[in-house]
């Protein structure tokens, strides 16, 4: 079947092929990579270029990536800029069909005389050379002396004005010549490609003309004016000649094209609905709708931040997520700022983008990292966030080679900053945000080692009206209260659960998961210790001592007090916060003993249900996106994302 539709795909593509002027269409260069990807090759190969095919049209040039299971695709395609509409139509359709017989190879780049295609397995969007691919093409006849000097001429003014416009024509005297760069490409790899183009074209002089088929440009030069004076921007439609009649071909083809164009509609308007209803969703739970016009800071230029970052250099990378990396960057002002590039489809862009920009976008708090702004110009969008110096909570807690301890004040200072920063994305920002991944990774500080919370990818607005979010299980499995494990029901207490694994956490000095003599889970051994009065065994032994008991004793009873399995019982987080900074308060014995979910049990006493059947192997539960940490995700269909 997989092979009957893609034959179906080449046949069609080859009758769409208006058999216009063909001057424009010559096959300069071909190639195809070497290793093969699988069989779903083929149906990624026509989906992505569907839609390529519908950008081009409409603005000369697209950039897009097919992503979710299996191997990503990625896929560039740009027509010559002076081309008319038809022209670059009719090259795209003749690029697309050759460029389909490199499939089921992992990539293919091919060149025409007019516009330029190319697809492969991973982002190539920023590369403008390539050695080992780059080549010139030279014709006969041979230019005279004079030929020679006028070619250099015209080819380095067509260059420089290339590097400032991304296209350039001219010429004179019987020398014309055409620089082009992708439009993915930002000034300076523009001028490094032309200039390597230009240097690589010298070896065709004096032949009488010369191409240079590069990784991010195309330059030519003739004694023949191969090019348009106009410079028409591509549309879809053209306007009719009423004097043409059209042929036999143009009958068929207009048939085709209406039945493609109603089928591809169709399919258009199905996503179209799911994503209105996804972003109705979101708007209905948080009063906001989905958007980088709602943003308290500003907006920034994809060229500001990719030079902030020195163009995503790996050694600025400060962490890698599902959904991307952070960077570290800094802006002209000296502001050194966190980057976060996405790598999103369509349906992330509404569960993670979306839920960033919206849940946290204003908010004001010194115990939640910041959002300042971001950018969704470019391949990827970019979200900047305030940068946080000192990492995050996990490691400098659990790091066994660390010479600095935390010391007691230092945790109890944390404890409290995490539960003021909770009350208030609770009420006190005037929405109830729930957060839905709180761990130690997603704490972060700053120089003052103040706690910030960070990355709201999994986040939900909980409204007045309704008392909980039924949804699919998403998060962290030994942070996870039992009824969000069990039956997918998302209140404010799912953070109040997390909160109080972490505060044992940080008081223990040992993660949930650590094995422990005897006990099940460090919250199994905290209860046991509660429960025979001798609670402060289990405070952390690298304090020695040196650690202020009846502190140190409340704030484990409030980790217990968090992680009861009935949700009623547990307290807020405003009850919470008066609870670790009143004295005087009288806090409530802990009824039920710490809910011990999978990730603390022992082989022994694992029960396997339908439940576990959802968890990844490495105990995570879809972990979408982090921010300066590290998750995992479960598989996903595939999904085109719009560059």
């Amino acid at each position: 079947m997989r092979e009957l539709l893609f034959l179906t795909f080449l046949v069609s593509s080859w009758l769409l092929i208006p058999r216009a002027d063909s001057s424009r269409v010559h096959q300069t260069g071909l190639t195809c990579g070497s290793s093969q990807t699988p069989e779903s090759s083929a149906s990624k190969f026509m989906a992505i270029m569907d839609t390529v095919s519908f950008r081009v049209y409409d603005q000369g040039w697209a950039a897009q990536a097919l992503l979710g299971s299996g191997p990503p695709m990625y896929a560039l395609g740009q027509c010559r800029r002076d081309l008319k509409p038809a022209d670059c139509r009719t090259c795209f359709a003749e690029a697309r069909q050759v460029l389909s017989h490199c499939v089921p190879k992992t990539g293919g780049r091919i060149y025409l005389d007019g516009c330029f295609l190319r697809y492969d397995n991973y982002s190539f969007f920023r590369e403008s050379v390539d050695p080992a691919l780059d080549i010139s093409i030279c014709q006969a006849p041979v230019l005279g002396k004079d030929g020679q000097a006028k070619v250099a001429e015209v080819v380095a003014n067509v260059t420089k004005a290339a590097v400032e416009r991304g296209f350039a024509v001219g010429g004179g005297d019987g020398v014309f010549a055409l620089a082009q760069c992708w439009a993915t490409l930002n000034k300076p790899t523009c001028e490094i490609c032309l200039n390597e183009a230009q240097k690589k074209m010298q070896e065709c002089v004096p032949a009488a003309e010369g191409k240079s088929l590069f990784t991010g440009c195309f330059l030519r030069y003739s004694r023949r004016k191969f090019y348009n004076d106009v410079v028409p921007a591509p549309q879809i439609q053209d306007s009719k000649n009423p004097k043409e009649k059209p042929g036999t071909w143009m009958i068929v083809a207009c048939v085709l094209s209406a039945v493609v164009v109603i089928l591809l509609i169709l399919i258009a308007a199905c996503l179209c609905c799911k994503r209105l209803a996804t972003q109705r969703r979101v708007s209905d739970s948080c009063g906001a709708s989905p958007g980088f016009a709602f943003f308290a800071g500003s907006s920034f230029s994809y060229d500001l931040l990719e030079k902030a970052t020195n163009n995503f250099d790996p050694a600025n990378k400060l962490g890698q997520g599902g959904a991307g990396s952070v960077f570290k960057g800094t802006l002209n002002s000296g502001r050194t700022v966190a980057v976060k590039q996405l790598f999103f489809d369509a349906r992330q862009w509404t569960d993670e983008l979306c839920n960033e920009v919206t849940l946290i976008n204003g908010i004001q708090h010194k115990n939640v990292v910041k959002l300042l702004g971001g950018c969704i110009e470019g391949p990827e969008s970019l979200l900047v966030y305030e940068f946080v110096p000192n990492g995050s909570l996990d490691q400098v807690l659990f790091d066994k080679n660390s010479e600095n301890v935390l010391s007691w004040e230092q945790r109890f200072q944390i404890i409290c900053g995490i539960a003021e920063g909770l009350a208030y994305l609770h009420g006190d920002s005037g929405s109830k945000i729930i957060h839905r991944d709180i761990k130690s990774s997603n704490i972060l500080f700053d120089e003052n080692l103040n706690p910030k919370i960070a990355d709201f990818g999994l986040a939900r607005c909980l409204t007045e009206n309704k008392s909980h979010l039924s949804t699919g299980n998403a998060g962290t499995l030994e942070y996870m209260a039992p009824e969000f494990v069990l039956k997918g029901q998302l209140t404010e207490k799912a953070d109040i659960y997390a909160f109080g694994v972490i505060v044992v956490e940080i008081v223990c000095g040992k993660k949930n998961s650590d094995f422990i003599p005897g006990s099940t889970s460090v919250l199994h051994c905290v209860w046991k210790n509660y429960k025979a009065k001798t609670i402060t065994a289990s405070i952390d032994p690298t304090l020695h001592g040196k650690f202020t008991v009846d502190e140190a004793s409340n704030a484990l009873q409030v980790g217990l007090l968090c992680t009861q399995s009935s949700v009623t019982l547990r307290p807020s987080m405003s009850e919470i916060v008066q609870m670790l900074t009143k004295k005087d308060y009288a806090i409530p014995s802990p009824k039920q003993q710490p809910f011990l979910n999978f990730s603390g049990l022992s082989v022994n006493d694992r029960t396997i249900n339908s439940t576990t059947s959802n968890l990844s192997s490495n105990g995570r539960v879809s972990a979408r996106s982090s921010f300066h940490s590290t998750t995992s995700s479960l598989h996903q269909s595939d999904d085109l994302a719009v560059l």
